[in-house]
């Protein structure tokens, strides 16, 4: 299944099929507004909220960290999140967030799951049916079948940078935070990157209406940064969100070894422990 489908496909495979259709928006560093009330206010018809706040770990320190398999099936039966139902994720302002439900819906093990592409915006733009309300679910079971391979932890990104593991790292921030000229949006930590990382802004990947670039462009943009067929890619960024567009847009072409890994702990993980490597510069 591809991973992404469009706001007139989607519309009609609604009509068709057995699908649930999440709402997977929050405030990204420097947004300000509430998820949940702009869903109550206008979302997609039969439309719930994957909060993804919600489907992280409670314990953890870093901002939505994965949460463990219990958690995850506990939350997603609740939502109607069943095994053989197909899922699409869409965000109220693009692709990001519903890219994060996508590749954790995945790492545990569910594959008929898309991305609504351009988010919300490309559906109103088609005229398409809005609903306002809470969103009701309906419970079901989900069974965890975890994708390890697809995570990233702090053990494996520095076995990468020391050349024991191999690799390419692909981080999503902007190229200024990259090359430690701005600021990163949580305070304490520093700017700069993962010594032999590339940068490569989830931004450059979009259009203007918030649709990803043509398949040969995007290729173009990954091979550019050796990434082939048959590359390992680990994609990374501020705290594990917009790496998720890197590995969404490498999936929807079809480059990278397999399903790309994220690194979830990404940045706000690597420059908050004391003794990782930080370089500046392009």
């Amino acid at each position: 299944m591809h991973p992404l489908i469009s706001a007139s496909d989607l519309a009609h495979a609604i009509q068709q099929d057995n699908i649930l259709v999440l709402d997977a928006s929050m405030a990204l560093p420097g947004q300000s507004f509430d998820p949940q009330q702009r869903f109550a206010n206008a979302h997609i018809a039969g439309a719930v909220r994957f909060d993804i706040d919600t489907f992280s770990d409670p314990d953890s320190p870093l901002p939505h960290t994965i949460p463990g398999q219990a958690r995850f099936a506990r939350l997603a039966g609740e939502l109607g999140m069943a095994n053989d139902r197909r899922i699409v994720f869409y965000d109220q302002d693009g692709m990001a967030c519903a890219a994060r439900g996508w590749w954790l819906a995945g790492l545990f093990g569910h594959d008929q799951v898309q991305v609504l592409e351009g988010g919300l915006p490309a559906w109103k733009r088609a005229g398409l049916p809005l609903e306002s309300g809470p969103g009701v679910p309906t419970p079901a079971a989900f069974v965890c079948r975890p994708r390890y391979s697809r995570l990233r932890g702090q053990g494996d990104v520095l076995a990468m940078v020391q050349g024991h593991m191999s690799g390419l790292i692909l981080d999503a921030r902007s190229r200024a935070r990259f090359e430690g000229s701005a600021a990163e949006p949580r305070p304490g930590i520093r700017s700069g990157h993962m010594p032999g990382a590339r940068s490569l802004p989830y931004t450059e990947l979009l259009d203007d209406s918030g649709r990803f670039l043509p398949a040969d462009t995007l290729k173009e943009k990954f091979s550019a940064l050796g990434v082939s067929g048959t590359t390992a890619v680990t994609c990374s960024c501020g705290s594990g969100m917009t790496a998720c567009m890197l590995a969404l847009g490498l999936a929807s072409v079809g480059m990278g070894a397999g399903a790309a890994a994220v690194y979830d702990g990404s940045w706000a993980e690597w420059a908050s422990t004391p003794g990782s490597p930080i370089v500046t510069g392009a």
